[in-house]
């Protein structure tokens, strides 16, 4: 072999390695959303999540891909470690699908069905395809289409170059000799760890074995041992991920090694065992060439039969890994939020976004209910957990804005980009009203310090308006949680009945005061009180009206809309009147 050849082999390598990573790049641009349905059907059933591992890893052709996905996952809280081992176990079998792929540019020979077959007739096709898509669409799912069809095609002329390159050494004694060493196993699977190891990639590692093994020199007794080595080599990709992650994250990535590695204890035992005893077989294995296709089956038989000697156990290995990587007191505290390694898969890191985004709501929507009670009966443990769910709104905003910013730098779809639009603007308004509910508290306990009471007009009025206040905030809420137009609709009418409900009891007050059935000082506090739920009016009409024009247009002029829809509409009219009925004050 000539310097020329081991530089073209260097270049298949470095063709093959671009082509699987655009390839792989665009599937899981392509198949975004369709990830995000799959894994929000994710459940602690180990069936389940085996074939949910099995298909995004056949989807997006990478179980390392898929596995940092999981350790994300799994270290966000998004998925509980115990499902997280049916996921891996999938996703190893599901990697072979690339293997097998990978093996269709030996093909060739007798027959034109069969040459069609070979990637080299029908891969021109493909590329000039995938150029056309990307030259005609600038963005969208078939720009993505065409850079499927370009990866895949740069990834087989990586294979055919490889392969064109070991050509030489069919008839290469030395070559041949050099071979016959690796028929020691444990030599050939430091080989396979070494070389995945290298090059962080197991469909790399695969496709130079398979390279090799058109030149007829490379044996069964030497391809299964590599084979076992590539598949603990492939690995380091997870470890290198989990590096930064909390305790959860670090046993996912101990779970993915584990099940590769003792699959490889037990199976490549049983194959060194079984040709010590059985000679003839040790001699045919040892003399008998593999072919490309039969090391993706052997990839594959492997996979199977590691599940199959470790699915029994997969609560013990999470155990395991649970006592591999110990517990501490503060696991809980530590667990992340948002994990930076979802942004690999950008629709999966807008998709978490908008959970953290809802757990956010419900925070801040529980901080004001609880709020209101203490107007009526203050309670000084209610009062405080106000202020701690006030906090814990605060680092969320925080937390998930810098994190939707970091995320809209991602290439993504247009519209999980209106989605990261939506949630920056709703998360300020969310924040805003937990903010108001401390408010509350405060106004609730200068109430009590000063022994406030509000006549029973005042309170009538009040109640009126907490009523109204309780019902737009679960409607925004609401509508937000489950994206729904119909809710958020309902919620511009009866922010304005808040404001009229304001304006009303504010002149009722000054009615009193002439009276001098009221005090300044109550008119101080009641004039606080209006104020707060008034704004807090106004942040959950805006955070509806986020929701329907994201969600019905695509342009983000919300107050344009709320403009639209006050100007008389018959359901706005509806709505309006329903609601000045119901909170109509005595």
């Amino acid at each position: 072999m000539t310097v020329f050849d081991i530089l073209k082999i260097a270049c298949g390598l470095a063709l093959f390695l671009y082509g699987m990573q655009l390839m792989s790049d665009s599937l899981k641009q392509s198949a975004g959303s369709r990830l995000r349905d799959i894994l929000a059907k994710m459940t602690a059933s180990p069936v389940r999540g085996f074939l949910l591992g099995l298909v995004i890893t056949m989807i997006i052709q990478s179980s390392s891909a898929t596995t940092v996905m999981v350790i994300g996952f799994v270290n966000s809280g998004t998925m509980t470690l115990l499902s997280s081992v049916g996921v891996i176990m999938g996703a190893n079998v599901g990697a072979a699908l690339t293997f097998w792929l990978t093996s269709l540019s030996s093909l060739g020979g007798a027959g034109a069905a069969l040459s069609w077959l070979k990637p080299s007739a029908w891969m021109p096709i493909l590329a000039l395809i995938g150029i056309v898509l990307i030259m005609v669409y600038k963005r969208g799912q078939k720009r993505d289409i065409g850079l499927i069809f370009l990866g895949f095609s740069i990834l087989m002329v990586g294979m055919d170059t490889m392969s064109q390159a070991v050509e030489g050494l069919k008839e290469d004694p030395t070559f041949a000799n050099f071979m016959t060493a690796f028929n020691n196993p444990l030599l050939a699977l430091l080989v396979g760890i070494a070389v995945t190891a290298l090059i962080q990639s197991s469909a790399a590692s695969v496709g130079i074995l398979q390279s090799l093994a058109t030149t007829g020199q490379v044996s069964f007794a030497t391809a299964i041992p590599i084979t076992m080595g590539q598949n603990i080599g492939t690995c380091i990709t997870a470890i290198l991920a989990c590096t930064g992650a909390g305790k959860n994250g670090k046993r996912a990535a101990i779970i993915h090694l584990g099940f590769n590695t003792v699959g490889t204890v037990v199976w490549l035992s049983v194959y060194v065992a079984g040709t010590a005893i059985f000679k003839d077989l040790g001699t045919l294995a040892a003399t008998t060439p593999i072919q490309p296709w039969q090391i993706a089956l052997v990839h594959t038989i492997f996979k199977v039969l590691t599940v199959a000697i470790l699915s029994p156990f997969y609560r013990g290995i999470e155990k395991l890994s649970r006592k591999i990587v110990k517990e501490d007191e503060n696991e809980k505290l530590s667990v992340n939020l948002l994990d930076d390694r979802l942004f690999t898969t950008p629709s999966l890191a807008v998709a978490r976004a908008v959970d953290v985004t809802s757990e956010m709501a419900e925070i801040c929507r529980d901080a004001l209910l609880q709020s209101i009670t203490l107007l009526s009966a203050y309670d000084e443990k209610v009062a405080a957990n106000v202020r701690a769910l006030e906090e814990r709104g605060d680092i969320y905003e925080d937390d998930i804005g810098s994190y939707l910013i970091r995320a809209a730098g991602c290439h993504m779809e247009e519209k999980e980009s209106r989605e990261v639009t939506k949630l920056l603007r709703v998360i300020g308004d969310l924040e805003r009203i937990s903010d108001h509910a401390v408010n509350l508290v405060e106004s609730a306990e200068e109430m009590r310090a000063k022994k406030v009471v509000f006549s029973d007009e005042a309170n009538r009025e009040i109640a009126a308006m907490v009523g109204a206040i309780s019902e737009i905030l679960v409607l925004s809420i609401d509508a937000l949680l489950h994206n729904d137009v119909a809710l958020a609709a309902s919620v511009e009418p009866l922010e304005q009945v808040v404001d009229e409900l304001c304006a009303a009891i504010k002149a009722r007050h000054a009615i009193r005061l002439t009276k001098n059935e009221c005090s300044m000082e109550y008119g101080f506090i009641l004039s606080d009180l209006l104020t707060n739920f008034e704004r807090v009016s106004d942040h959950c009409s805006n955070i509806a009206g986020c929701v329907i024009e994201i969600t019905s247009h695509d342009s983000l002029s919300v107050h344009h809309y709320l403009a639209e829809i006050k100007n008389g509409t018959p359901a706005f009219t509806k709505m309006y009147k329903d609601y000045s009925e119901k909170y109509k004050l005595a």
